[in-house]
Formats: C-alpha cells, sequence, structure tokens
C-alpha cells in the first residue's frame, strides 16, 4: 500500500508537491502562533518571581508592572527616597529592591539599584540571578549587563561603555564624561532582565551631577575621582521590589502603602497585575488563533481540490486496480492512505520550516520585543494541534475515497466523449 501511493503521487509530484507546501505553511502558521502564545504567557509569568508587592508612584497597576519589570513605558513620577526607607524598614519587610529609570545605553534600558538586586531578584520557578562572567559591582563605576546586551553590542568584561541621557535608539546628550567599565555579564534568563544595564544608585547620582532638565550645566560638574568622594544618597527613586517575611502581611502592607500619608504610592500584587496585562491580550491571541485555523482549512481545501481533481484522471487507473483483484475497500484504503500520508509529510515539514524560523528570528525577537522563543519538541497543546490536523487530513480523504467507491468497473473502462 505504501509503495502503491507513493508511486502514485510520484506520478503527480507537481500537484502534490503544491498540496504538501500549502499544508506545511499552513501546520507552520498553526503552531507557530500557539509557540509564539504559550512562549509569550511563559515568559510574561516567569519574569518576577517570589516578590510579593511592587511600589511606585501612582498611575494603575498595568503601568507601574511594565515600566518597574517589563521596561515598557515611563513612570508618571519618581518618589522619595525617604518614603522608600519608611517603607522598607518596616517589620513585615524581609528584602527591598529600588530601582531607579529614565537612561539608556543603544536602545537597552540602564537600571539604577543595589545589590540586593542579584541577591533577591527571582525569576521563573524561583531561580536566583548568576552570572556567566565577572561579578557584581566592585567601583562605583561599575556595571553590570543582561545576557541578551552582551550578545547584541559583543561586550565582554572591561569594556567601556556611555550611558545616554533619556530613552531611544540615539541620544544627543550623553554622560561620556563618566564612561563605566563592565564588571560583570548575567546567565540568560529568557526575561527582560536579559536587556537591562545595571548600575549603583549612587553611580546614577554621580552622572546626573550638573544636570537640571536634561541638560548638563557647565561648571557644576565632578569628575570621576570627585564623585567617589561624595556623598551620593539618592533623593528620588522609579519604584521598588519588596519580599516580605510571610505572605499573611501582603494585603495588609499594600492597604498600608496605598494610603501612605507622606506622599501618593501604590503597591500593587505582581501576579495579580501579571494576569491583567494577559487579559488585556487574549483578544489578539484568540484572534490569531482563530485566523491560523482559517489558513488550515484553505490547506485542506487545497488538498481536497487536487484529490477530486486527480481522481477523474486516475478512473482508468481505479479501473484497472479493481480488474486486477483490488475491491472497493482497497481503492477507499489506498485513498484515505494518501490523503493521510500528505498530511503527515505536511506536518513534518511544518514543524522542520517552524525549527528553522525559531532559530532564525529567535535573537531578533528577543532584542526588538523581548520575546525569548524557546526551540524544543511541541508541548501538550501543540501536540492537540497536530493530532487534529492529522484527523482533518484523514476526514478530508473520505470525500474523494467515497466517491471512489461508488465508481464501478464498468464505468471506469468505458470511454467518455
Amino acid at each position: 500500500m505504501l509503495a502503491l501511493a507513493l508511486r502514485s503521487l510520484w506520478n503527480r509530484r507537481g500537484t502534490a508537491a503544491l498540496t504538501l507546501l500549502t499544508l506545511a505553511i499552513s501546520v507552520l502558521l498553526l503552531t507557530g502562533v500557539e509557540k509564539l502564545r504559550q512562549d509569550a504567557r511563559q515568559g510574561f509569568f516567569n519574569t518576577v518571581a517570589g516578590t510579593d508587592l511592587i511600589v511606585g508612584a501612582r498611575s494603575g497597576s498595568l503601568p507601574l508592572l511594565l515600566y518597574s519589570v517589563f521596561n515598557i513605558g515611563q513612570p508618571t513620577n519618581n518618589i522619595r527616597w525617604s518614603s522608600y526607607e519608611q517603607i522598607a524598614a518596616q517589620d513585615q519587610v524581609a528584602w527591598s529592591i529600588p530601582i531607579t529609570l529614565g537612561d539608556s545605553h543603544r536602545g537597552f534600558r540602564v537600571v539604577g539599584t543595589t545589590e540586593d538586586y542579584f541577591r533577591y531578584y527571582r525569576f521563573g520557578k524561583q531561580q536566583p540571578l548568576s552570572f556567566s562572567q565577572g561579578d557584581a559591582f566592585d567601583d562605583l563605576f561599575d556595571v553590570v549587563i543582561g545576557a541578551e546586551v552582551a550578545r547584541a553590542l559583543n561586550y565582554s568584561l572591561g569594556d567601556k561603555l556611555v550611558i545616554a541621557h533619556g530613552l531611544g535608539q540615539g541620544s544627543f546628550a550623553n554622560h561620556d564624561d563618566m564612561p563605566f567599565t563592565v564588571s560583570g555579564i548575567l546567565q540568560s534568563t529568557g526575561t527582560p532582565v536579559d536587556r537591562n544595564v545595571l548600575i549603583k544608585l549612587e553611580a546614577w547620582e554621580a552622572i546626573h551631577l550638573g544636570w537640571r532638565a536634561g541638560t548638563r550645566i557647565p561648571g557644576l560638574s565632578a569628575s570621576q575621582d570627585e564623585a567617589r568622594e561624595m556623598d551620593l544618597t539618592p533623593k528620588q527613586i522609579t519604584a521598588f521590589l519588596l519580599g516580605l517575611e510571610s505572605p499573611i502581611s501582603t494585603f495588609h502592607l499594600q492597604r498600608s502603602i496605598n494610603t501612605f500619608r507622606a506622599e501618593p504610592l501604590q503597591a500593587i500584587l505582581p501576579g495579580v497585575a501579571i494576569q491583567e496585562l494577559w487579559q488585556v491580550m487574549a483578544v489578539a491571541e484568540r484572534t490569531l488563533l482563530v485566523i491560523s485555523g482559517f489558513v488550515v482549512f484553505a490547506g485542506f481545501t487545497g488538498m481536497l481540490g487536487m484529490l477530486l481533481t486527480s481522481l477523474n484522471e486516475r478512473r482508468r487507473e481505479l479501473a484497472v486496480l479493481r480488474a486486477v483483484g483490488a475491491g472497493p475497500l482497497r481503492i477507499v484504503a489506498l485513498l484515505l492512505f494518501e490523503a493521510t500520508l500528505l498530511t503527515f509529510l505536511g506536518i513534518l515539514l511544518g514543524m522542520l520550516l517552524l525549527t528553522l524560523l525559531t532559530f532564525g528570528i529567535q535573537d531578533w525577537l528577543a532584542l526588538e520585543y523581548g520575546i525569548f522563543l524557546n526551540p524544543g519538541w511541541p508541548d501538550k497543546s501543540q501536540w492537540l494541534f497536530l493530532g487534529a490536523v492529522q484527523l482533518a487530513g484523514l476526514l478530508t480523504g473520505l470525500i474523494p475515497a467515497w466517491r471512489a467507491y461508488r465508481y464501478t468497473l464498468a464505468d471506469g473502462l468505458t470511454p467518455r466523449l
């Protein structure tokens, strides 16, 4: 049966190849959208773990989550350092990570923080940050870069870099009087941390000495050596992450921060905010799946058209098979096998294209959109989709198989004028 089906398809190799390519593209789109959805979802929920509260200026839970964790958007306001110290000193707080945002380096966000960032930040399944090379800050003007930054900009330990004032790919205002030295490169995490450029909070204050309203004021700046001797305690930060001694106190502390009298603050639960963010994206997610489903349907429509067209051309072939002893059920089995084989080969080709495409665009997606694709075997949902595609191919083959079953020997051998 296999040899007969392969020879029959080979005789119609042009049409079969086009059908196979159509099915492969359909499978590629369907599984690719599902993979993109799953990896984006996993990346979202694995970005931050073990953090009980994220605190920032009042702006809404989604904006606070996006700029503090995902490096998207800009904060509406900063919060006073004294407010951070007061909240971080409370008995319920086990650890805190202050962060300051607003500058960049060649399109990557610069994050001012402390060494507690490397000590307490968790992602995925409570995984800590680790270094592939070097270590955390030693000198005031040391910088730690994420894996994606090191790969994209080809940085290594000891390289010098200059931070730009403000955000964006290019800037005309650079802190070029105070260059930084790469002291550490983080292991890849598959999260936005890979795109971070991390410096000390004190270094953030140092590079902004003599700056007013985004402009350097001549005569007010200091050298790096002078900055090392100064008191560079921050006056403001953008946000901070909190880990609590007990989850039981989470809602009590959240309510206390939301009613903080010194200044308007907002504390959010990162898990709840991420779930809310994903629900916002659910409409686009479902729309992509529906479009992919229609593409698969179009692919099977093309295969059905090919099988029905070839059936009219194969009436004598099928009649000869009947004449040499092949029963109607064997003819049905042959056509079903051809449809199943075409679908299976289309699935294999589609998955091969998906793998090649994943390896080809994963770096670009990570760099441009912060979406990290993980090459590997299909997950449960993708296997279900592939099984549904294979079943649909079998059902599509039933239509020409039923028509072939109804052909008689006389019908096949009678010439048509």
